[in-house]
Order: C-alpha cells, then sequence, then structure tokens
C-alpha cells in the first residue's frame, strides 16, 4: 500500500503526517508513507483543501485530521469518508 499524505506544511498536515506514521507502525500495516508539499502536484489529485491523504493513488480523506481510531479503519478495512 502506498500513503501520501498531501499538506504544504500547516500544523493540521503536520499532525495527520504524524497520526498516520503512528497508526501504520501500531498496527503493523506494510505501507510506504510520502509526503508531498509541493502544491502543483498536490492539485494534481484535485484537492483544494488540505490535509488530505491518498491511498493508492486514491483520495481518501480532505480537509480534517481523523482520530486514530477512524484511520485504522480507513487503512486496513479500506472504509473511506471523504
Amino acid at each position: 500500500m502506498m500513503i501520501e499524505v498531501l499538506g504544504t506544511g500547516c500544523a493540521k498536515c503536520k499532525a495527520l503526517e504524524k497520526v498516520t506514521r503512528e497508526v501504520v507502525e501500531q498496527n503493523g500495516i506494510d505501507a510506504g508513507i510520502r509526503k508531498v508539499e509541493d502544491i502543483m502536484e498536490i492539485m494534481k489529485f484535485n484537492v483544494m483543501t488540505t490535509p488530505a491523504l491518498v491511498v493508492d493513488g486514491k483520495v481518501v480523506l480532505k480537509g480534517r485530521v481523523p482520530s486514530n481510531q477512524e484511520l485504522k479503519e480507513i487503512l486496513t478495512n479500506k472504509v473511506y469518508r471523504i
């Protein structure tokens, strides 16, 4: 699984990256995590509100930071809540 955290560096963007790394590590999820800060690359995903989370090329969350439990559900059950 490839996870991309989209955000230009604001506090919420950093928080989403942190919680994503924590959830992946704590649950033994086999995933690569990449932080995307370039606005032109973010716009390729048609995302206008950051932070956003992309899993395997699909935007699964945008505009907020989920709880650890919600993010675990998203990553393990592929339950997407945009």
